[in-house]
């Protein structure tokens, strides 16, 4: 069943919702006519897009600057960022493999799709043979989907339907709720943002089909 918006009706649920608070699905689920979405067209059924890990991640993990005793984080974005256990440019549910330290900033994370990191066993198995099934992570197409706010649920056209992923930027100017914190991420907090904060920005592209 694909993933309920809070705040939107049943009508636009079952089509392609984006009203109510941001919430964050998962992508094999909560997607109209994702891999396991197995509701059947005559019923019509919505859930919440079970969401296997996640927890610490959303759209309300604002990040200021850190202004205290430590100088190193001082006017430092990229640095508060880590501080708080994030990455900047990290996409959620995606294996971020560039920081072993605080970097400094203006350092971009590297992104990997890697789905052991959101399912046990990667949530794909390959055929059965001899009585084996061996798992197969997706390599694609695989990081928390997000909607809500005025962010669509899917990209709303089939038969490959996905979600749109989310991605820690940093504003350089005053951001409104709905405009981008940077090209291509917008801002879907409760707030507005000011500069130098930090959060996960809702994608304007649909992730590509899992695999």
């Amino acid at each position: 069943m694909p993933a309920s918006l809070p705040g939107s009706t049943l009508a636009q649920n079952k089509a392609n919702p984006s009203l109510g608070a941001f919430v964050i699905f998962d992508p094999l689920s909560g997607p109209k006519g994702s891999p396991l979405d197995k509701d059947l067209a005559t019923a019509n059924q919505c859930s919440t897009g079970a969401l296997s890990t996640g927890i610490g991640f959303g759209d309300t993990d604002i990040i200021s600057i850190n202004n205290g005793a430590d100088v190193a984080q001082a006017n430092n974005s990229s640095a508060s960022i880590f501080a708080r256990g994030f990455g900047y440019h990290n996409i959620a549910g995606e294996k971020n493999a560039a920081y072993t330290a605080p970097p400094p900033n203006g350092v971009v994370a590297t992104n990997t799709v890697d789905s052991t990191i959101m399912y046990i066993g990667g949530g794909k198995c390959t055929a059965t043979a001899n009585g084996v099934a061996p798992a197969v992570p997706y390599t694609a197409g695989v990081a928390l989907a997000g909607g809500g706010n005025g962010g669509s649920r899917d990209g709303g056209a089939g038969p490959a339907f996905s979600g749109f992923a989310m991605r820690m930027v940093t504003a350089s100017a005053g951001v409104a709720v709905g405009a981008a914190i940077e090209t291509g991420f917008i801002n879907r907090s409760p707030r507005s943002l000011v500069s130098g904060e930090s959060a996960y920005g809702s994608s304007t592209t649909q992730f590509a089909a899992a695999s």
